[in-house]
Order: structure tokens, then C-alpha cells, then sequence
């Protein structure tokens, strides 16, 4: 039997364009995929996709090119739980980087301490995707996390979730909701799953993630339709969200974005200059603690 290798991914713009929009100090992006040298930090065999050649280091270039002092590194099934990687990433940046990881119930409570003592700040469950944990298993290891201050962060569609504020509001942690529910533009912003999501912003246990708008936009850049859903939420509860970059936009078929022109989207996202300090740094600390000491991984020193 012939074996499949999974889809090449396309990689990002690496030419930054310098945004027009100056960030304030210690913004923070909130979303972000990476990948190490594959002869230290194998694939797992059941990958979804075959990542684009870009590093770490290329990460951290986008940062300074557009302003952000901090990043968030989201586990990607590219090495299943396998965490290693982005606990290595942290304690090589220690104050600049945070991440989430991607967990199983086997795991033992040494090994989520030791997460947690390396920066990690919660458990990523992709339902889109259909390969993550069942919303019973995320809810059994949110007891389980929530004495390390953990979140779960989920990667779902709202629409296919119209009780999302009560499906999800009684988790024993706080949840993150990716991609602004990745909101659909022909239903609207009345959408019974997105006005769920709300709900949930609103009752102050959940927040969501201003970012990949490309993921279930109808137009070309800059995504004109989803600018409704971002408003939205930013007027119903700009103390719950966070924004993230989503590089290196992993399995875009449509037309790579220039992550410069994402950073100058915020303005017209939020043009509270106010609010924005609130979303890019304030928000963005409570969730991430990146003011709090992490320590040091033993496998320091692969990267």
C-alpha cells in the first residue's frame, strides 16, 4: 500500500512589511505555530500537514519587524504531544514566550508540572479538525489544570456549537475560543452560534482570539466580511479577547497574507487606542503571565 505524505504547506511572506500601526510596548501575539529541526524534534506519523522550511528565528523576525515583544506558541499536531519543542522555545526566550500544549489523558501529573513550570498555560482541543480531545476528556483535564491557572483553548466552529456559552461556561478552568469562532459571513453576527459565543465572552469565563480572519473569509485580504464579527465582539467584550497573528498560516489555500498588513488591520479592527493596549498588552498578560518566572526545561539547549 502506497502511503500518502501530507499536504506541503505554502510558506509565509518572510519580506515583513513594517506596519503602519505602532504597537504599544509589550503587545503580545497571541497565536502562533512553530516548528524545529526535524532531526531533534521528529514528526509524529499521523500528521495533518508537512510544514513549511521556516524557523523559529523567522518567528521572532516577524515580531520585531512588526512590533510585538511577546508571542504565543500554540502546539501543532505536527508533533503530537510531543511538547518538547516549545518548552525548549521558552526557556530560550523565557520572558518573550509562552505556549500551549497539546496533552492526552494519559498524561501523568510530574509531566503537566513540569509544563506548567516551563511556561505553558493551557491545553489546545481542535474540533475542527476532528482529531482533538471529546469535550468529556478537555473537561477531565481542566480539573485536573486548574491549580496551575490553565486555560483550555478550543478550535471549533460556532455554528456548529449554537449552546456554546453553556456547553462550555461550567469548565473547571477558563476557555479561549480560536478564530473568533471562525464566524461564518453569510450567516451574520446574529448567528445563533456566534451571539453563543458572546454569551460566553460576556459571563467572564471564556474569551476568543481576534485572528485568521482568512480561515472562513469569502473575500481576498483584508477580509471585509469578518470585520462585522470582530467589531462585534470588541463592543460586547473587549476585556475577553486577545489577537494572534496565526503564523505561519498553515494550510492556507487562498492567498498568503503579508503579516504586516494583518498588524495594520487591528486599527480598523479596534480603533480605540485605549482598547487596543487593553487587547494586545493588558488582556494579553492575565491570560499568558508572561511577567511571571518560568524554569528552565532540562532539555535546554536543543534549539
Amino acid at each position: 500500500m502506497q502511503i500518502t505524505e501530507p499536504a506541503q504547506c505554502a510558506g509565509p511572506q518572510l519580506n515583513v512589511k513594517k506596519p503602519k500601526l505602532k504597537l504599544p510596548p509589550k503587545s503580545a501575539d497571541c497565536h502562533c505555530h512553530v516548528f524545529g529541526p526535524r532531526d531533534r524534534y521528529p514528526w509524529a506519523a499521523n500528521r495533518l500537514y508537512t510544514p513549511p522550511a521556516v524557523s523559529l528565528d523567522d518567528y521572532l523576525a516577524m515580531l520585531d519587524t512588526t512590533g510585538f515583544e511577546r508571542g504565543v506558541m500554540v502546539q501543532t499536531g505536527l508533533y503530537g504531544s510531543d511538547n518538547r519543542f516549545i518548552v525548549d522555545a521558552m526557556t530560550a526566550h523565557p520572558r518573550r514566550l509562552r505556549a500551549i500544549a497539546l496533552i492526552g489523558e494519559d498524561i501523568t501529573d510530574k509531566e503537566l508540572r513540569h509544563l506548567a513550570e516551563s511556561g505553558v498555560q493551557g491545553f489546545r482541543v481542535n474540533r475542527t479538525a476532528k482529531t482533538g480531545l471529546g469535550f468529556d476528556v478537555a473537561r477531565k483535564l481542566a480539573e485536573r489544570t486548574k491549580e496551575f491557572g490553565w486555560h483550555v483553548q478550543f478550535l471549533l466552529d460556532a455554528e456548529d456549537h449554537p449552546d456554546l456559552d453553556t456547553l462550555l461556561g461550567d469548565f473547571a478552568t477558563e476557555v479561549v475560543i480560536d478564530h473568533m469562532g471562525r464566524p461564518d459571513p453569510g450567516k451574520g453576527i446574529n448567528a445563533p452560534g456566534f451571539q453563543a459565543l458572546i454569551r460566553l465572552l460576556k459571563s467572564g469565563r471564556g474569551w476568543a482570539k481576534l485572528s485568521a480572519p482568512y480561515r472562513t473569509s469569502r473575500m481576498r485580504p483584508p477580509y471585509g466580511d469578518i470585520t462585522p464579527f470582530a467589531h462585534a465582539l470588541v463592543e460586547a467584550a473587549p476585556d475577553r479577547l486577545v489577537w494572534g497573528s496565526d503564523w505561519p498560516h498553515v494550510l492556507l489555500e487562498t492567498e498568503m497574507p503579508n503579516d504586516g498588513d494583518l498588524v495594520d488591520q487591528i486599527a480598523v479592527w479596534v480603533p480605540d487606542d485605549a482598547t487596543r493596549r487593553r487587547i494586545l498588552v493588558d488582556n494579553a498578560e492575565r491570560l499568558y503571565s508572561f511577567e511571571r518566572p518560568v524554569r528552565p526545561s532540562q532539555t535546554a539547549g536543543l534549539l
